[in-house]
């Protein structure tokens, strides 16, 4: 059955004045009371309509609008599933938007917000409320539609899931395995452990199961063997189960594929054939048996976190966020630029200027940028103590040659180092001027050492500086989501991740747009 149209009453209630009148802080709510209407007007919901159909049996069918509404308060007030429910009836506030004021039963369940939330996730739906918001701003003087100026900037993001150390990973995997074919056959896992050999991950605590000296590197070389022998012990068993359901089967050999990955990854062979612990991290190392997409990340050298990126593309004259991006935290900033590229095409509208920091400068919007598009980002420094700097040096881009100060001049390449011949810097006047080293001077020419030329070049200038003073918006607002969204995580893997971000987007575009000239008079007055 397809879902009602919701139309909500537009002027205030007596009672809901009441209401309105005693909100002091968390605007918000009031500003989604004025413009619900405008903002899931018919043919918004006629989209949300295709998105979502509740054929929940014997329940009426719920508007899209009004969940989606409820979706966003959710994010607003970082509530949890159950909560939200719960706001619904205690909550005067929630009521007056959702039009239920006083009502003593929920509009709809948890059932309904989780289903609605997959349906969003699964149709693309969570980007189309940013699209909406954006739809909805009035556009300031002089502001085209086309053509965007914006800015993009990421902040780490913790995951939810626990990080764990090789053996309790290992554990975690096979442990897993065996608690989907317990509930499968309606046992203890004690019992399935047993039979399958692995009494050690039974418990809540596989060292304490071990009970082993963890100071004494003998005793822990035998707790990994002794868990490895137990992940073959797993597996031979579950291949042997011809009684357990096809869907927990299915499950359980997925867990031991995890802890497979989790041995390649960590483990290696002494020379007498015998496991130890690899020695520094593998690429891509899997940090998390809940959350696959977990992994470790830098914000500097210094700092290190477990989790995601958050990405934030800005517009920078309309104020909104146009879209947004989630990485795990070991991927380079700029593999989200196709997305949020994905992102921008939706919106029909073109990049004209795009601040960033040199993380995004080997992404696809810079490499394979056209004429028309100017990247604004700070460049690195190229001083060199006493010594010569890299401007020092001349780039004869239509030689591709490099002439040194001396006059010495060589071939070069973007994305390669120059080394100058060292028996020619060794008699050079100018060795002492150029280089401390006995082997020759070296410069590295940048992969796009033409687009760094043009930005040291331009932050030389009042003007270029002016530029790079813009990018603080994006860090603001990236402070700002942080603020609703909190450092960790909602929920486990990418893909969810990427809805609470969109949804914490649409709460930020919400914001500017109650800072904006209401077009309707009666909404400016309610």
């Amino acid at each position: 059955m397809r879902p009602p149209v919701w139309n909500p009453p537009i002027s205030l209630s007596a009672s809901e004045q009441k209401v309105a009148q005693r909100i002091r802080k968390a605007k918000l709510f009031l500003f989604l009371r004025q413009i619900r209407h405008e903002l899931f007007d018919l043919e918004f919901q006629q989209e949300l309509a295709k998105v979502f159909k509740d054929s929940t049996v014997g329940l009426c069918p719920v508007p899209p609008a009004q969940i989606a509404l409820a979706i966003i308060l959710q994010a607003y007030t970082g509530v949890s599933d159950d909560e939200a429910i719960e706001a619904m009836v205690m909550d005067r506030r929630w009521q007056l938007v959702l039009d239920c004021l006083d009502s003593e039963q929920a509009p709809f369940g948890k059932g309904t917000l989780v289903r609605f939330r997959a349906a969003l996730i699964a149709s693309e739906g969570d980007r189309m409320l940013i699209e909406r918001t954006i739809e909805m701003a009035q556009m300031p003087q002089g502001y085209s539609f086309r053509t965007l100026r914006a800015a993009l900037d990421s902040s780490p993001l913790w995951g939810a899931a626990r990080v764990e150390d090789t053996y309790n990973l290992l554990g975690h995997a096979l442990r897993k395995a065996l608690e989907v074919i317990a509930r499968d056959r309606k046992q203890n896992v004690s019992s399935i452990a047993t039979l399958a050999g692995a009494d050690i991950v039974a418990g809540s605590s596989l060292k304490a199961a071990l009970d082993l000296d963890w100071d004494d590197p003998q005793q822990k070389a035998q707790a990994l063997t002794t868990i490895l022998q137990t992940l073959n012990s797993v597996e031979s068993w579950v291949k042997e189960q011809t009684d357990v359901g096809e869907k927990a089967l299915t499950q359980a050999k997925q867990s031991i594929e995890d802890a497979r990955i989790i041995e390649a990854q960590d483990t290696e062979e002494e020379s007498n054939g015998s496991p130890k612990l690899r020695k520094g991290v593998a690429p891509n190392r899997r940090i998390s048996i809940e959350d696959k997409d977990m992994r470790h990340g830098r914000k500097s050298r210094n700092q290190r976190f477990d989790g995601y990126k958050r990405h934030v593309l800005k517009d920078l004259d309309l104020g909104m966020v146009r879209a947004v991006g989630v990485t795990s935290a070991n991927q380079p900033e700029a593999e989200v630029t196709q997305p949020i590229e994905t992102d921008l095409q939706h919106q029909k509208v073109e990049l004209k200027e795009l601040q960033i920091d040199r993380a995004y400068l080997t992404s696809h919007l810079v490499k394979e940028r056209d004429s028309d598009l100017t990247i604004v980002c700070k460049s690195w420094r190229v001083r060199n103590g006493k010594l010569f700097d890299k401007t020092s040096f001349i780039l004869d881009w239509e030689n591709s040659k490099i002439l040194c100060p001396n006059g010495i001049s060589l071939p070069f390449m973007q994305g390669q180092v120059v080394h100058f011949p060292k028996h020619e810097c060794n008699i050079c006047p100018l060795h002492s001027q150029c280089t401390e080293s006995k082997n020759g001077r070296s410069v590295s020419i940048h992969a796009d050492e033409i687009l760094l030329k043009e930005l040291r070049e331009r932050q030389n200038t009042a003007q270029g500086r002016a530029k790079l003073r813009e990018r603080v918006s994006i860090e603001h607002c990236l402070a700002k989501i942080g603020q609703w969204q909190g450092e960790q995580a909602r929920y486990i893997g990418l893909r969810k991740n990427l809805f609470d971000l969109r949804r914490m987007a649409v709460v930020h575009n919400l914001h500017v747009l109650a800072q904006m000239p209401l077009p309707n008079p009666m909404l400016a007055t309610a």
